[in-house]
């Protein structure tokens, strides 16, 4: 594992999803908002247009990124992404993702993709910060709100001796204290709305302090530039129609029922 990044206030990122301008709205509010350290948690390409562009933004940039299962994939040139869809609906959109986003991939920035580690360490004033993709066992493991158990993410910070797990790969965003003093962290996605009807994106503000404080950030951005663009490229309407309304509506069969619900479909 590389060093540990160091920082009293770092801003985490979920999944870029190729989403260039919500990437780069949400490095500027960060910015402003005095962060540190900036980390990425993966899956940098997929679901929207032009991956190379968000990727060379975190590579001029020098950001922190781990490796999620998108990124593993479009490295090696995997069958798939690697998402964890059992759902035949949720595997077809996912293919038609993948596909598109392998296709457009540079060589140069697949091997960068290839490099990216599994977890990162993330030394946040006294707290112990672990960050992976999905999570500290699993690339493509989903860890809902709903569906996790205190006990399986209290095992994660001993095995990991980490006082704060910071996971994505769901795209929703949540934060549970454990008993302890410890904390687990999803900090939901970039490149694609978090299902509430809002096509705003956001990320992740942690500062350390007594406590840890975490934030969860809503950015505004041209989510219709966004939609234009996917349409440019031919990319599935349901994918635009998300953008644009901040609903979810395909990869919703891994969501567990309370989740589901709060959905329109």
């Amino acid at each position: 594992m590389p060093e540990p990044l160091t920082a009293r206030r770092v801003a985490l990122l979920g999944g870029v999803y190729s989403n260039a301008l919500a990437l780069r709205a949400v490095l500027d509010d960060a910015r402003v908002r005095g962060a540190e350290a900036v980390a990425c948690l993966g899956d940098v390409g997929g679901f929207g247009p032009r991956p190379d562009e968000a990727i060379e933004i975190l590579r001029d940039a020098g950001i922190a990124c781990v490796q999620g299962n998108y990124d593993q994939a479009v490295a090696h040139g995997g069958a798939d992404c690697g998402c964890g869809y059992t759902d035949p609906r949720d595997n077809h959109f996912a293919a038609l993702s993948y596909r598109y986003t392998l296709d457009r991939t540079s060589p140069d920035n697949r091997r960068w993709l290839g490099a990216l580690p599994p977890s990162l360490a993330l030394a946040l004033g006294r707290f112990r910060v672990l960050l992976c993709h999905g999570s500290p066992r699993r690339v493509n493991e989903f860890l809902w709100e709903s569906a996790t158990p205190t006990a399986l993410l209290e095992r994660f910070c001993e095995r990991h001796a980490a006082d704060v797990v910071c996971v994505t790969h769901t795209g929703l965003r949540w934060h549970r204290a454990l008993p302890g003093g410890r904390h687990a962290v999803n900090v939901g996605a970039v490149g694609r709305p978090e299902n509430d009807g809002s096509p705003t994106t956001g990320y992740a503000l942690l500062t350390a302090g007594d406590a840890l404080d975490v934030e969860f950030v809503r950015v505004a951005y041209d989510h219709e530039a966004q939609a234009r663009a996917m349409e440019r490229e031919g990319l599935p309407p349901e994918f635009v129609e998300t953008v644009r309304t901040g609903w979810w509506t395909c990869c919703l069969e891994s969501l567990p029922a309370k989740e589901r619900a709060r959905g329109r479909y």
